[in-house]
């Protein structure tokens, strides 16, 4: 359930969000990136285990706290996991002061009409419920836009603003996450549609509820100011997208009032070979550099 302290740090807050919520489809590249090889692990356990010792690693490393690092969304299993003995929601919230969000998406159905549209959710209801109860702020949704197919495109955006009615009425803040390729040709066109299409569902939502969007970052700068200033929108985040941390924070510096939630370019860099000293400097200049831009 949010409270009004976090919803004032998400409104407000100087800084972005950590996304630490690889599934079980993107952990192994995502580990193998931080040095773990697939043959580390025989087992589906196992390699949730090391990505959850991974996260923890991140998580309680000195520079992840919310000055800088102002909310992470979390994988299923690591909200039902404990960090430095305490349950990963609370932990964060109370030693780190970083906001707490769920990813609750179960994948992707086929591409079709240029996009991929969410997989259904089974028992969101209850997993909403037992979020909540946990301590998590909100949640995050994704599906992928890979054309600029308008039909398309809107029942991409619909699906995501249903599911988000869903959150909102158990209390919590959604993130809305259509992600446009960044390899698109149409990119830019895409974009375009995107934005009166999300508008347009915007104008739908309660006038006492927000929502968060999560978009990649756009071809024209400042493309989705007016997202930003839409008074039904708590926070406009940018996904990384595949793009490296060099680009993706040169990008985000020229989209004002947008703030990063990476993934993959924020742990670029960080190793498990790398002893503490090495692991926390490395993951202290990636949130230096990522909070910079996200404060433009």
């Amino acid at each position: 359930m949010a409270t009004p302290e976090q919803i004032a740090q998400m409104q407000n807050g100087k800084g972005f969000v950590a996304a630490l919520d690889q599934s079980g489809g993107s952990t192994p590249k995502a580990l193998r990136l931080y040095g773990v090889e697939e043959s580390a692990y025989g087992s589906d356990a196992e390699m949730f285990d090391l990505i959850h010792a991974m996260r923890a690693r991140i998580a309680t490393a000195p520079a992840f706290t919310g000055d800088k690092v102002i909310g992470a969304i979390l994988f299923e299993m690591t909200m039902d996991r404990d960090i430095a003995g305490k349950p990963a929601a609370e932990y964060l919230w109370s030693e780190r002061h970083v906001v707490p969000f769920l990813k609750i998406d179960k994948g992707l159905e086929d591409a079709a009409q240029g996009v991929k549209m969410m997989k259904p959710i089974p028992g969101l209801g209850d997993t909403l419920k037992r979020a909540s109860d946990k301590g998590i702020f909100g949640t995050k949704a994704r599906s992928v836009v890979d054309a600029a197919d308008k039909d398309g495109i809107a029942a991409n955006v619909a699906q995501q603003f249903q599911i988000s009615a869903e959150v909102l009425d158990h209390g919590m803040v959604p993130i809305i996450e259509p992600e446009v390729t960044i390899s698109a040709p149409d990119k830019a066109e895409a974009e375009a549609i995107l934005l009166d299409v999300i508008a347009a569902e915007l104008d739908k939502v309660p006038g006492d509820k927000q929502v968060m969007l999560k978009l990649t970052l756009p071809e024209t700068p400042d493309h989705y100011a007016p997202l930003i200033a839409h008074p039904r929108v708590m926070r406009v985040v940018a996904l990384s997208g595949g793009y490296d941390r060099a680009e993706a924070n040169g990008r985000l510096a020229k989209n004002h009032g947008m703030i990063a939630s990476f993934s993959r370019a924020l742990t670029e860099g960080l190793s498990a070979q790398q002893d503490d000293s090495a692991f926390n400097a490395a993951l202290d200049g990636s949130i230096s550099s990522i909070h910079a831009a996200s404060i433009t």
